[in-house]
């Protein structure tokens, strides 16, 4: 089945897939785990869609990695 990105609950275990967009349900999961400081830019957005597998709980850390 595919994951709606707009619509389906993200969890820290849901997987990165070729589907993925980043939507306002995936901002609002990021803000969740990452804080209100928590934005998009183009390096990170191209780490998402790499192709490596990942979830979204290595998405949030690696965005927290980031900020350090």
């Amino acid at each position: 089945m595919k994951f709606d990105w707009h619509a389906d609950v993200i969890t820290r275990a849901t997987q990165v897939n070729a589907d993925y967009r980043s939507t306002q349900n995936v901002r609002r999961f990021m803000r969740s785990q990452c804080g209100d400081a928590f934005t998009f830019d183009r390096p990170f957005m191209a780490w998402i869609k790499d192709g490596t597998p990942k979830t979204m709980g290595d998405v949030a850390d690696e965005w927290t990695r980031r900020q350090q």
